[in-house]
């Protein structure tokens, strides 16, 4: 038998070719499916091909995009120095190379020699002379009319080509019944361009229009755009929070002796700021209607005693309170802080997470459900169906950006039948007032700007990662004085691709150099039981240094460690560095803080690492994360994956997010069938997930 023969007959079944997508099932995924919505999918850039460049004026453009013309001289299949497909088009001043690394056979007799390409793209100068590398292209007849406008280009999805989009939306333009939202007295008023015109230029712009202004999204068309999705968010927003505040809620109105018991006990007086907040949480507390209030600081700037003085307001009120954190490390933290200020004054604590065992989880059920537990702690564990509460009045999400909608609203709806909890979220990443002012406009804000007295400021140093021995020094020196010292690595396993040094490797490596000194180890493929035994370890000064990875980023409170190593710097975000930060300086001692970083940096990273030695301030880091990064680290899973925002930019277009809530409040207070009209038009379908 022969190496190629087959050892048993080939099966003559035939398999179901896959069903065929349709176009509209294609469209549908990008969110296209009324004339509507085909007539808002605006460009993303344009295309200039209103011109034809000789092949001679085009060779003096190399490294910009340009339009040549020509006749197919040369069409050949080369391999060297892979399989690619070279065309050589001629006029009567030159030649270019047309070079498609990857093509199909079609292309080869439609680019026949004698016939005509019109190709549009980069001009490169190789080894044989001018070339385009996989330009875009159509076969034309001599004399062919050039187009009149800029070709837009648009987002497109899996097996949607830009002709396909460009047919659709034109039709969509011609089918249209068009009217404008806002009338032309409003339009007056504010400056803006009527609808119509405005989306038929962008659409399809005229070729003396300002192609600066229209690329960067500053054209009067593009003004009206921006606003009127702002206008829709703002309006989705508010209605969101006037359907909340319609639905009914227990209020908690008692401030009595559990309250005053626990302000006693505390061995230091509030802040300014933890009053004014404490006093805007205790008013909505008091309403029938249920609060959906953000509490945002800085770190350390004693967010969880407000939200302990909430709970404790609820309790008195004859009601349950329940505090949910993202990782078991920060609900730990939670547990152990606000258990131990209030277990003592005799309030019934239960403690619930994922890792708990059958029975332990039973027993906290029992307890959450038969109302005995009066503050329930614990992670994602508590919006499980098992768990069901006797009277939950208050619940307090603490990194709220770390969770779903979908996850908030289950622990949400286990109040009472009809009644909805009072919600209190804590972020210790301080919102940017423009991001506020929007994705936020649906919640009341209260905001901490003050820290406690006695804090010490943090010192931030900037270090490269070849001074690495003059820092394991610096540590020692630390743990010798009888300071602890956190040292943070952003990957827990050797990743050969990103070369970044690990948090295992780092923990042998400090071992090794520091025999003196006990090096303990976390990260998040621990068991909850083995973090807790090293972070127990670490709180006793039983361990002087702490190698881990971003799992100690928030709710870690040691206030003898006073140094931190942040290794490879430039790979994590500012909001993160400032977390991780803010993990010292929580003691008497001057604190430290040393950026390790691994050049050459990159401007974004440059910027970073800048502002973290220039600043302190989390509000200020925010806002510059926010012009880095854009809005999707603050949000989290807020939006559910839906982008509110595709036109404006938060920070340039702080006017237009100033008219737009202006004129929201207005419309919604005296004119409902335009807020109707607008929110059709610009949300349709997206508008629902806002209701939480």
């Amino acid at each position: 038998m022969s190496a190629s023969a087959p050892t048993q007959p080939a099966s003559k079944k035939k398999t179901p070719s896959a069903k065929p997508v349709r176009l509209e099932e294609k469209f549908a995924k990008l969110g296209l499916r009324s004339d509507m919505d085909f007539v808002l999918h605006l460009p993303m850039r344009y295309e200039d091909e209103t011109e034809i460049v000789s092949m001679r004026d085009a060779g003096f453009r190399g490294g910009s995009s340009v339009q040549v013309e020509g006749e197919v001289t040369e069409c050949d299949i080369q391999y060297r120095p892979r399989r690619q497909l070279v065309v050589t088009i001629s006029d009567d001043t030159g030649q270019v190379v047309l070079r498609f690394l990857n093509f199909y056979g079609s292309q080869i007799k439609q680019m026949a020699v004698g016939m005509r390409v019109r190709a549009r793209g980069e001009l490169r100068h190789g080894f044989f002379g001018a070339e385009m590398v996989h330009p875009t292209y159509k076969m034309v007849n001599e004399g062919a009319a050039l187009p009149t406008a800029l070709t837009p280009v648009y987002h497109a999805g899996d097996g949607v080509s830009q002709t396909m989009l460009r047919k659709a939306i034109t039709n969509a333009l011609n089918k249209v019944q068009w009217y404008d939202t806002l009338s032309p007295t409003l339009l007056q008023e504010l400056g803006l361009q009527d609808f119509e015109s405005a989306v038929k230029l962008l659409h399809n712009p005229p070729p003396d229009v300002d192609q600066y202004a229209l690329l960067e999204h500053e054209h009067p068309a593009w003004e009206r755009m921006k606003f009127d999705e702002l206008l829709a968010q703002q309006l989705s927003l508010k209605r969101a929070q006037a359907s909340r505040r319609s639905q009914g809620a227990t209020a908690l109105p008692v401030v009595g002796a559990l309250t005053q018991a626990f302000l006693a006990t505390l061995p230091f007086k509030l802040t300014g700021a933890q009053e004014r907040v404490l006093e805007e949480i205790r008013a909505d507390l008091k309403q029938a209607f249920p609060m959906q209030r953000l509490l945002q600081g800085d770190v350390g700037s004693g967010k969880t005693i407000v939200a302990a003085l909430a709970a404790t307001q609820a309790i008195d009120s004859g009601y349950q309170a329940a505090l949910m954190a993202p990782t078991e490390i920060l609900a730990e933290q939670h547990f152990r802080k606000v258990a131990g200020w209030l277990e003592p004054l005799g309030v019934k604590t239960a403690w619930l997470t994922g890792s708990l065992k059958k029975k332990e989880k039973e027993q906290a059920n029992a307890l959450i459900a038969s109302g005995e537990a009066q503050l329930v702690i614990g992670t994602h564990a508590l919006i499980q169906d098992t768990v069901q509460f006797a009277k939950l009045g208050l619940v307090i999400v603490d990194e709220q950006h770390r969770f779903g909608v979908a996850q908030r609203l289950t622990l949400r709806n286990k109040a009472e039948a009809g009644k909805i909890p009072h919600q209190l979220m804590m972020s210790a990443t301080p919102i940017p007032r423009t991001l506020a002012m929007t994705y936020y406009a649906d919640l009341e804000v209260s905001v901490i700007d003050e820290l406690p007295p006695g804090r010490t400021p943090i010192v931030t140093r900037v270090v490269d990662q070849n001074r690495r021995d003059e820092v394991i020094e610096r540590v020692h020196a630390a743990a010798q004085e009888g300071k602890q010292v956190y040292w943070v690595c952003p990957l827990i396993e050797e990743s050969e691709a990103l070369q970044l040094q690990t948090a295992t490797d780092t923990h042998a490596m400090l071992s090794a150099a520091l025999p003196d000194c006990r090096i303990g180890l976390v990260h998040g493929k621990l068991k909850p039981a083995e973090k807790q035994i090293v972070m127990d370890a670490f709180t006793r000064n039983e361990v002087q240094v702490l190698v881990a990875t971003t799992v100690i980023e928030v709710g870690v409170d040691v206030p003898n460690a006073s140094l931190m190593v942040i290794e490879h710097a430039e790979r994590f975000g500012l909001s993160q560095l400032h977390q991780l930060r803010g993990r010292v300086g929580r003691g008497a001692a001057a604190s430290v803080c040393l950026l390790l970083y691994q050049g050459p940096l990159g401007h974004t990273a440059k910027q970073r690492l800048l502002t973290m030695r220039e600043s302190t301030d989390g509000f200020e880091i925010a806002r510059k994360d926010l012009e880095l990064r854009g809005p999707g680290e603050f949000l989290g899973a807020r939006q559910s994956g839906e982008a509110l925002l595709r036109f404006a930019n938060l920070e340039k277009d702080q006017y237009l997010v100033d008219k737009a809530r202006n004129l929201a409040v207005q419309l919604l207070a005296h004119d409902l069938s335009t807020v109707e009209a607008h929110l059709q038009r610009w949300m349709g379908h997206r508008e629902e997930f806002l209701r939480v």
